[in-house]
């Protein structure tokens, strides 16, 4: 009967620690996560991709312009990668309830759901990545944090048929209207 009890016992604890990130662990932290407020204007961004070795694979430079119009938030992404690489997105993502949203955007397979919850944002979502010539099906696992003074951490984890390819990871801050964006923007000032 103890044997029974013990092995009862070490299985939940084995469970328990493989629970994933829920949303609701995030209910009352702040600052709270408004994502059409957040995005809203303009905001930067800098990124890396990482592969599931932990070698960096990417790293790239995102301009977004948001806009809101009161039940859609579209953000227009332009992606500068450091190898030269240009790209765009252009996201439209619907809030659907008081802290639910649907995104889709022209590489999105179907569509993106996610939820906010305090200061964190969730969503999942199947994209259609061209890995060396070739177009992929990936899903994307993408957690938001909003931190104090407007940064924003992002990380994705990037997976297919369940096995991790790799993990994106990008950080936000919101451009301010009365600041220079480059050292070019402050010299033609």
């Amino acid at each position: 009967m103890f044997h029974r009890i013990a092995y009862a016992v070490s299985v939940l604890l084995i469970l328990g620690g493989c629970q994933s990130m829920q949303i609701d662990d995030f209910k009352g932290t702040t600052p709270t996560l408004v994502l059409e407020e957040y995005f809203a204007g303009k905001t930067k961004a800098w990124g890396i991709f990482e592969d599931r070795f932990g070698n960096l694979r990417r790293q790239f430079v995102v301009d977004i312009t948001g806009e809101w119009d009161g039940t859609t938030l579209t953000l227009d992404e332009r992606f500068d990668y450091a190898d030269g690489e240009k790209d765009q997105r252009v996201w439209r993502i619907e809030k659907v309830g008081e802290n639910s949203y649907v995104g889709r955007a022209s590489d999105v397979i179907g569509t993106a759901e996610g939820q906010t919850e305090g200061s964190a944002f969730s969503w999942t979502y199947e994209m259609e990545l061209n890995i060396q010539g070739h177009d992929v099906k990936v899903r994307f696992d993408d957690w938001m944090f909003l931190q104090p003074d407007g940064v924003m951490v992002n990380r994705a984890h990037v997976t297919k048929f369940g096995i991790e390819l790799g993990t994106v990871t990008l950080f936000f801050q919101k451009r301010n209207a009365q600041k220079a964006d480059t050292d070019e923007d402050r010299e033609a000032a």
